[in-house]
């Protein structure tokens, strides 16, 4: 039964996961397309945070 428990919440963390990764690339195509800006980010796209951003900016930012 606890071994039950723990793949359903491993499953949920990794689709929280993936859901944050996705909603994470979609902000950068829209940064990079001038369509949002930082401050943006999180009124946009309400799972990811300011730090989110600033992070997704960073990474826009290395490949410029």
């Amino acid at each position: 039964m606890m071994r039950l428990f723990n793949d359903e919440q491993i499953m949920r963390t990794y689709a929280k996961d993936m859901k944050r990764q996705t909603l994470m690339e979609n902000a950068k195509h829209m940064l990079k397309m001038g369509k949002l800006t930082v401050e943006e980010i999180p009124a946009c796209y309400p799972d990811l945070t300011m730090d989110d951003a600033r992070k997704t900016e960073e990474e826009i930012m290395q490949f410029a």
